[in-house]
């Protein structure tokens, strides 16, 4: 392997520039003029892509701004010291020692292990020291050499083994160990936290969070134990280590692997840069949380970033859990709608449109072994129409149920279903199951967080929360709030009644830009939910809520075919190679109507390809209203052509949005040159709005 460094990508105290821009797009060309990148631009562009996801200025005066580059030829390592420094975004000012971390998008194992160990070389004192002494580039390189020949340290032994100075296996201190504070000890003993780092790139912030942490764990003289989820691969910890722990800590700013490993343990989540920032601070939150039930806990099924979101974690206040809580309903409430609704549209298809109205009576004079004046397929049609309709009996209920299960976790699911039940009788709809979930969801919650005696607190989940909880919401919704959310929905089906001509073409513009905005996040959900809470009436003869379902599906399938047309015919050459192949599955991905296929586009540029997304979208919303088309069906795209009416049209209509979109996104990046603006702050976890596809 050839070295990672040499003095000619070494810059001691020359002026860079002013800005952080400024800076990479100078050691980005140093790292092109000597040959490791084959375009200095293009790398740069990746490492702005990541600085602008997160910023990478660290305490201590440090900045590593990094990627993963198709158009890096090797990993490199490119180093200024900066005499001013300048702002990275860190919280103690600005960094006058810069890395510039550059590697291939397909980098072999041992490059990511020596990028690795160099992170970990950031948070000892003696190396930074080091550089700001150095007095040539051959200094540098033999600081940076000697640290990325190190070997590694705690954080990356053997998971399970204590750090030194952690506590020993039967919880008293290991030898000069610390003295453990009171509130870090659990059951007598100094508390057993193990941690998860992860970063996008997995090759510096995840290393150095960990030794963070670790260095943490042994200052305070517990037993801390890390597992770093880099990009060269990660060394599970043992299971036994995580089920003897008190709690999690997951510094990570994306899915954490095998998370299910951790189901049931209290959590904090917080983004990586937090674990190198204030590892103390997380460590006293974990073991706060160790007897506090209302704390957040691993999923068992978390492997996903919506599981993650819904588990909450440090902050965000009541707007941030309300949200969440509002995103898990609409999740949860999803499988009843999509398997309803196919079941509805496969009834459909063999029994004919007239099954909504006479199953009740095919099914009540014939059966399987005795079919009488029925038809098999008939009968069939039947019998599935009526499956899927008692499915979507349940939307209402199961929206609350599970908006008050995001805010209560389980004591929350019945009163939730029992409010959403009371709001489907009292004709308030999905509005009403969404004001029932949050009042079944705040009740239980409150409920939950008293203080009660130990004798009665067996009773409370099963017993005094679902009772109370479910005379609290109900009752508020049969006595006082149902009446009124019952008329404003009867209110807003007759305006869409009455809508016609312009008016309908404007509420497809209106779906269109809401199922393009954020691509699965709160906006595109409230119009998918408006959509499929309304299916049941357009199936019972409603036609304008049918030809709704159909411009929301339509619009919703725009962003990944759009992305897919402009990566992969009309301009292949402004995106990179990762996109182009994206772009290849969006195809497919946008048929099914997977909106999910256009993230990794809009997460890397969201500026230029969600405006584009939302003209599109609204294009092909407006089409889908004037055609009048219609759908039975809540999923599928094109797969579940049986279920839509008019479908050759359907298909101009996104036809047409997709070209519109393809052709503004490709125009934007061409001519819309970002100007390079300081983030004002980085996201909760380095993650844009776009979010999981409904």
């Amino acid at each position: 392997m050839s070295e990672i460094i040499t003095p000619a990508l070494v810059s001691l105290d020359e002026p860079l520039g002013t800005d952080k821009r400024a800076v990479i797009d100078a050691l980005a060309a140093r790292v092109a003029a000597t040959g490791r990148a084959s375009d200095g631009a293009a790398l740069a562009a990746d490492v702005w892509k990541r600085e602008q996801t997160d910023e990478t200025g660290l305490p201590g005066g440090i900045a590593i701004p990094h990627a993963k580059s198709p158009a890096v030829r090797e990993a490199t390592l490119a180093f200024a010291r900066l005499a001013p420094g300048v702002d990275f975004g860190a919280p103690d000012g600005p960094a006058d020692l810069v890395f510039l971390i550059a590697a291939p998008d397909t980098a072999a194992e041992e490059h990511l292990a020596v990028l690795s160990r160099l992170a970990r070389a950031f948070m000892r004192d003696e190396f930074t020291a080091g550089l700001r002494a150095a007095t040539s580039p051959d200094d540098v390189v033999a600081l940076v050499q000697a640290a990325v020949s190190d070997e590694p340290t705690a954080a990356a032994a053997a998971p399970g083994a204590a750090a030194p100075g952690a506590a020993a296996a039967d919880g008293a201190p290991a030898d000069g160990a610390p003295a453990v504070a009171t509130n870090l000890v659990v059951d007598g003993r100094p508390a057993r936290i193990v941690a998860v780092t992860a970063c996008p790139t997995g090759i510096a912030h995840t290393f150095m969070a960990a030794d963070a942490l670790t260095a943490a764990g042994q200052k305070a003289g517990i037993d801390l134990v890390v597992e770093p989820q880099g990009s060269s691969g990660y060394k599970a910890l043992p299971q036994s280590v995580i089920d003897d722990a008190d709690a999690v800590i997951f510094a990570v700013d994306v899915d954490v692997r095998d998370q299910q490993r951790f189901a049931g343990k209290p959590v904090v989540r917080v983004p990586v840069k937090k674990g190198i920032e204030q590892p103390a601070e997380l460590i006293d939150e974990a073991v706060a949380s160790v007897g506090n039930p209302l704390a957040p806990r691993v999923r068992g099924n978390a492997d996903t970033a919506a599981a993650a979101r819904a588990e909450g974690g440090s902050g965000g206040g009541v707007g941030s859990a309300v949200k969440r809580s509002l995103l898990t309903g609409v999740s949860y409430m999803i499988p009843f709608v999509a398997g309803g609704g196919l079941l509805i549209a496969l009834g459909f298809l063999l029994g004919g449109y007239k099954i909504a109205f006479n199953a009740d009576d095919v099914l009540g004079s014939a059966t399987l072994w005795n079919l009488g004046d029925t038809s098999l397929i008939v009968y069939l049609g039947a019998v599935l129409f009526k499956i899927g309709f008692l499915s979507f009996g349940f939307l209402v209920p199961a929206l609350a149920g599970y908006i008050a299960y995001g805010l209560a976790d389980r004591p929350g699911i019945a009163p939730g279903f029992v409010a959403g039940a009371v709001a489907s009788f009292m004709g308030a709809g999905f509005l009403g199951g969404i004001v029932g979930g949050l009042l079944a969801g705040l009740a239980a919650w409150w409920l939950n967080s008293l203080d009660v005696p130990r004798w009665l607190r067996g009773l409370m989940p099963v017993v005094i929360i679902p009772l109370l909880g479910s005379i609290f919401a109900s009752g508020l919704l049969l006595m006082v709030l149902g009446g009124p959310i019952a008329w404003l929905t009867q209110a807003l089906n007759d305006w869409l009644s009455g809508l016609t001509g312009a008016g309908v073409i404007i509420l497809g513009i209106i779906l269109g830009l809401m199922m393009c905005f954020d691509l699965g996040g709160p906006v595109n959900k409230v119009a998918y939910a408006f959509a499929t809470g309304n299916l049941a009436a357009g199936i019972a003869g409603d036609e304008r809520y049918l030809q709704i379902m159909a411009a929301v599906m339509g619009a919703g399938m725009v962003p990944p075919l759009a992305m897919a047309l402009a990566s992969t015919v009309i301009d292949r050459k402004l995106f990179t190679e990762p996109e182009r192949e994206n772009g290849k599955a969006a195809w497919l991905l946008g048929a099914a109507f997977i909106t999910e296929g256009a993230i990794p586009f809009a997460a890397a540029d969201v500026f230029r390809v969600i405006p584009a997304m939302m003209v599109g979208g609204a294009v092909t919303g407006a089409l889908s209203m004037a055609f009048a088309v219609t759908s039975k069906a809540p999923h599928g795209g094109v797969f579940v052509f049986f279920a839509i009416d008019n479908f050759w049209l359907w298909l101009v209509a996104i036809a047409a949005g997709t070209v519109v979109a393809a052709f503004a996104v490709v125009g934007l990046k061409r001519f819309a040159h970002r100007r390079p603006v300081e983030p004002v702050s980085s996201g909760a976890e380095g993650v844009p709005s776009a979010v999981a596809t409904a």
